[in-house]
């Protein structure tokens, strides 16, 4: 199951919108901002019904 989500970037605040998989459970994974190319961790919490993503810089 695909949701997608709304999220502003950390660096450079523009907002984006991600594609997230929650068929695939919990996960920790990065991918790069297309607006500015910097790597964003994801931590997306999923049941395979309700789910939660914290995104956040690689410093943090």
């Amino acid at each position: 199951m695909l949701e997608t989500h709304e999220y502003d970037c950390p660096y450079c605040g523009e907002p984006v919108e991600a594609v997230l998989d929650l068929s695939a459970g919990d996960q920790d994974y990065i991918e790069d901002c297309p607006v500015c190319c910097r790597p964003i961790v994801f931590a997306l919490q999923t049941d395979g019904e309700d789910w939660s993503v914290d995104v956040r810089s690689e410093n943090e």
